[in-house]
């Protein structure tokens, strides 16, 4: 069982830069692929970006390549995902996610745990 808490989420103007941390529970956390979606009012959650177990592989949403990098840190059990650049399209609940087979996923269903989530409103 992994608990994940996500946090760093906030208000922020356009062209402004924000970092989220995803702390994990439980002494397998680096054993896990991690990864990050998002959901907009009214749409389907979405992914975002991914990073493999142990950091070699990373895929990210075209819509975020060159702003938002993912990055790991095992030994703090945290995963983050540094958001810059933002933009108003950018606003959602932003979710981190585990992946039992250590990959780096961008479907949804091939995630085993998630967490509540943090708000992200970026201000035109």
């Amino acid at each position: 069982q992994v608990q994940l808490v996500e946090s760093g989420g906030g208000l922020v103007q356009a062209g402004g830069s924000l970092r989220l941390s995803c702390a994990a529970s439980g002494r397998t956390f680096s054993s896990y692929g991690m990864g990050w979606f998002r959901q907009a009012p009214g749409k389907e959650r979405e992914f975002v970006a991914a990073i493999s177990w142990i950091g070699t592989n990373t895929n990210y949403a075209d819509s975020v390549k060159g702003r938002f990098t993912i990055s790991r840190d095992n030994a703090k059990n945290t995963v983050y995902l540094q958001m810059n650049s933002l933009k108003p399209e950018d606003t959602a609940v932003y979710y981190c996610a585990a992946d039992y087979l250590g990959l780096a996923p961008v479907e949804r269903y091939e995630y085993d745990y998630w967490g509540q989530g943090t708000q992200v409103t970026v201000s035109s």
